[in-house]
């Protein structure tokens, strides 16, 4: 365009004028009283003559070697100069005359180029080199002249800024003609808006045009070839989550290790989405984000063999999946499920890999805060609480007062019943419960629920249980050097030399985990059998049932899985069945997966202890004199 090579040639001008005055390197003419500045053989645009004589003034006035106001790179310049003294001298005295002349000039702002006009350019290129050079010299300048020169000056590059856009955005660069936004995926487009395109946030468009990607094409590509390989690598993580998500058999340190150590964020994340919780219920993502990391932070803060950021990821899964396995999502609420998800996911948070008996034989701060009482358990539920009073961390913050208050009650209720010793008592609750024809509260019952995950591992196939138990015995006995080191009694399973890891397994399926689960089991069936005639007490389709319709539901459910658990449908509610006077078909008992590898293990362990005993008893022969 001919408007452009003019506009070019200003440029080319503008460019060697600052060379001239900035640039010590650049080639100059010997000053002495009028000198020009040579310009580079390949420009032949000529500037103003106006532009010539600041350019020449200055110049003069730096010849002076002995100005003391000069910067260093024009006192350089003025040292390589090979004038006399007094020619010098002469040439600062009128260099310094003609800048004053220019100086009184800048009180005038009528008749100025507009800041959109070509001429706007020269214009701010002189007035900017007059100023300059006065400062240089030490020439007052008013300041209402200074200030008013100077927003001309930003006016004028500000349109030349949105105008050098406009330029960009609509001139082919020869390698893509055009990208319309559709055929780029949302995220690469707005990652190269951000990140190569930040100054066209700077120009006004009308609501109804579509951003075209111009003169990126490059980045265009680039940025499709990091989103296909972030795609890749998330497309083979969402499938092993999504394949495995909802198994018992779960490897979570498999995800673990895929995920460079990041289970925890990850198994929240797809729980989360999978039932569309943030959406339903307005939470931040980037607040959820926070937290997540923050979770796996505070796991990470003791560096624990055991009470880790991966037993917490292999908690909530095991939490989800005995709801899910059980057919009792239509059970819960959406508010229900993130308070459960929540619980398993700060029920260790900072644990210190040490129990309760040793911070209160120990007389820590956190037992003394406290008062001897769960004090894990409540460290745990308050520093998450604590933490979500921040900002940044704030993943309840669209919660009205009620929503909170009964998602705190539930989050405290399940998390202070993984206190170990509360174990017998919870149980025992339990089974008095199940025993009335009433149903199960539900905090209650989520509360079992989560204690009977915490310790579910002996039920797991026997490579995932013998690798925790290993990890579990690790942290005891470095609990074991603790006590020793300060003088306390050593606690049961802590001593290195002496503890039987056999021994101590059976006897935690036998009398802890076994029942525990026997007693979940049984609860979840009363559960099931009273959704059953919720069911069937349907008796109209304008009357539908509140588990048909508000329960939580995952989002991109297969057909296969929607078979195998009828209450769960794709979409964000389920059809009713044709006849509503025909009782659904539900399943009146809960699967039980974890009862075989209960047996199996213990089994397994019992071989185990034989072996154990055969190598104590060849020790002590050893050993006798």
């Amino acid at each position: 365009m001919p408007g452009r090579k003019v506009r070019m040639s200003s440029c080319s001008s503008l460019f060697i004028i600052g060379t001239s005055l900035t640039n010590p390197t650049s080639k100059t003419m010997k000053v002495s009283g009028t000198t020009g500045t040579k310009r580079h053989h390949h420009h032949h645009h000529h500037h103003s003559a106006k532009a010539n004589k600041t350019a020449a003034a200055v110049a003069a006035a730096m010849a002076n070697n002995e100005s003391k106001n000069l910067s260093p790179v024009f006192s350089s310049k003025s040292r390589s100069n090979n004038s006399n003294d007094n020619g010098g001298l002469s040439a600062s005295a009128s260099a310094h005359a003609a800048i004053e002349r220019d100086v009184t000039t800048l009180s005038n702002m009528n008749n100025l180029p507009a800041p959109t006009a070509l001429e706007a350019l020269q214009t701010s290129n002189d007035r900017l080199r007059t100023i300059i050079a006065a400062l240089h010299c030490n020439i007052l300048i008013r300041k209402l002249d200074l200030v008013r020169n100077l927003e001309y000056i930003a006016n004028v590059l500000e349109a030349v800024q949105q105008d050098e856009t406009r330029r960009l955005m609509e001139e082919d660069d020869g390698v893509l003609s055009e990208i319309e936004p559709d055929t780029v995926p949302n995220e690469v487009r707005d990652w190269l808006t951000m990140t190569f395109t930040r100054s066209m946030s700077t120009l006004k468009r009308r609501p109804s045009d579509k951003p075209k990607f111009r003169s990126v094409a490059q980045a265009i590509r680039a940025g499709i070839m990091v989103d296909r390989i972030f795609r890749q690598n998330t497309s083979i993580l969402s499938n092993i989550l999504q394949q495995t998500i909802n198994e018992w058999t779960f490897d979570v340190f498999s995800v673990n290790e895929f995920t460079n150590g990041q289970s925890l964020r990850y198994v929240g994340f797809e729980l989360m989405q999978r039932y569309n919780l943030p959406n339903k219920l307005h939470i931040s993502m980037t607040a959820l984000q926070s937290f997540l990391e923050q979770m796996e932070n505070g796991y990470s803060k003791y560096k624990n063999p055991y009470h880790n950021l991966i037993h917490a990821a292999d908690v909530l899964q095991t939490t989800y999946q005995i709801v899910y396995n059980s057919g009792l999502m239509n059970w819960l609420t959406d508010h229900d499920l993130f308070a459960m998800f929540i619980a398993a996911i700060v029920h260790d948070f900072e644990h210190t890999g040490t129990s309760n008996n040793f911070h209160i034989q120990s007389r820590s701060d956190v037992a003394l805060i406290y008062n001897d009482r769960a004090v894990l358990e409540n460290h745990h539920v308050s520093a998450a609480f604590r933490l979500m009073r921040m900002e940044e961390y704030n993943i309840v913050s669209e919660f009205t007062s009620e929503e909170y208050k009964n998602f705190r009650h539930l989050v405290i209720e399940m998390v202070l019943a993984t206190d170990m010793s509360c174990h017998f008592t919870q149980l025992k609750t339990m089974k008095s419960l199940l025993s009335l024809p009433e149903n199960v509260e539900k905090a209650k019952a989520l509360a079992l629920i989560l204690h009977c995950a915490d310790i579910s591992h002996p039920g797991k196939p026997w490579d995932i249980h013998h690798t925790w138990t290993q990890s579990l015995m690790e942290e005891f006995f470095k609990q074991g050097e603790k006590e020793k080191d300060l003088g306390l009694p050593c606690s049961p399973l802590c001593d290195r030399e002496n503890t039987l890891i056999a021994e101590s397994q059976i006897g935690f399926i036998q009398y802890i985990v076994e029942p525990s689960f026997v007693v979940m089991g049984d609860m979840l069936d009363k559960v099931l059998k009273s959704l059953v005639v919720s069911d069937s007490e349907l008796l109209s389709p304008s009357i539908p049932s509140r588990s048909l319709v508000s329960s939580p539901v995952p989002s991109g459910e297969s057909s296969a899985e929607s078979n195998a658990h009828p209450e769960e449908q794709n979409g964000h509610e389920k059809k009713l069945p044709l006849s509503m006077t025909t009782p659904i078909s539900r399943p009146t008992t809960v699967r039980r997966p974890w009862a075989d590898y209960l047996k199996s293990n213990r089994d397994r362990w019992v071989k185990e202890a034989e072996e154990e005993r055969r190598r104590k008893e060849l020790k002590v022969i050893e050993e006798e004199p």
